[in-house]
């Protein structure tokens, strides 16, 4: 891969909360460690999915990368540029290409606005004062989405949650950014929704030569739409490939165990094939476990395993994990 297929390049980032609300003078405040040194490349034009049990960090590296969280450490360079070394006004101008689309399209968008208000707020925000070019711009970015303009005078509660969602969609086009965090977009809607915006972001892409952080917990979901998928555990990466061979040859054992519990519709392979149960729960982020934070649930642990964290290194040429055992 060269230089120039790098649209965004994650060194080493990392997020920890500090929980002052617990802290005493004589006891040092619990720290939780969100998103856990990180590193890791988006290729201009792709779609990079990010996958994870709930809890895991997944949310809050995308919004890192935005910086929309302030990181604890490590570097986000977006065309070369650290974004955590720019100021104000350097980092507004990089807003315009980099956006979001957030989970719930029923909490992100402002009941007391109407779609129009709603859609044009960025236009506003970033200096186009003209009327009629954001009245026409607005209609432009309703239709790009699939709803029909004439519904612009409307508050969010006249719309479903598709439609919501839609809306968000393209308030998040209207600057014509290159860059999009997709934050589970699809996992609060019906099934049957969920396929028409996952079609509709993927149209999008190729029109418009967007590339996307997809996150989400359905692999399913994720295989749909991504090129390569990014496997996370308790605020770290522990596998990265490309999506065929990342289903087809699992690598870590925690991936080897997502995958067996999506459902297979052939009744006598669901029958028969190897479902992996984890024991125990999720390790606290705020006491992750020593050496790798997995091995409390792996059933391949050794006594490496406990007291090393392996490193997240390239295994093949697409391929990367941490994992003692590769």
């Amino acid at each position: 891969m060269s230089a120039g297929d790098t649209l965004i390049e994650v060194q080493g980032l990392k997020k920890y909360f500090r929980d002052t609300d617990s802290f005493l003078p004589w006891i040092s405040a619990p720290v939780t460690k969100a998103v856990d040194d990180v590193s890791l490349t988006i290729r201009r034009g792709e779609v990079l999915g990010l996958v994870g049990e709930s809890g895991c960090g997944k949310s809050t590296l995308g919004l890192s990368i935005l910086r929309l969280h302030e990181s604890t450490a490590g570097r986000v360079l977006y065309h070369g540029r650290d974004l955590f070394s720019l100021d104000r006004i350097s980092l507004r101008q990089c807003r315009k290409d980099m956006q979001i689309v957030f989970q719930d399209p029923y909490s992100s968008l402002n009941p007391r606005m109407k779609v129009f208000q709603i859609v044009q707020e960025p236009l506003d925000n970033f200096g186009v004062s003209d009327k009629n070019k954001k009245s026409a711009r607005v209609d432009e970015l309703l239709e790009l989405v699939g709803l029909n303009p004439e519904q612009k005078y409307r508050y969010p509660h006249a719309f479903s949650g598709g439609q919501r969602q839609r809306i968000c969609i393209a308030r998040a086009l209207a600057t014509d950014p290159e860059f999009i965090v997709c934050d589970e977009p699809v996992s609060a809607l019906d099934v049957s929704i969920q396929a028409q915006i996952l079609n509709l972001l993927v149209d999008l892409k190729t029109r418009l030569g967007l590339t996307y952080l997809f996150i989400s917990h359905d692999l399913m979901v994720v295989y749909h739409i991504a090129s390569r998928i990014a496997v996370m555990y308790l605020g770290r990466l522990v596998e990265l490939g490309d999506r065929t061979e990342l289903f087809s040859r699992p690598l870590h054992p925690y991936t080897q165990a997502l995958l067996s519990c999506i459902p297979i519709p052939d009744p006598e392979i669901e029958e028969t094939r190897e479902r992996i149960l984890l024991s125990g729960d999720i390790p606290s982020p705020m006491n992750p476990p020593s050496g790798c934070y997995f091995h409390p649930r792996c059933r391949f642990k050794h006594d490496r395993c406990v007291v090393e964290y392996p490193e997240f290194r390239r295994i093949s040429e697409n391929r990367f994990a941490a994992c003692h055992l590769l």
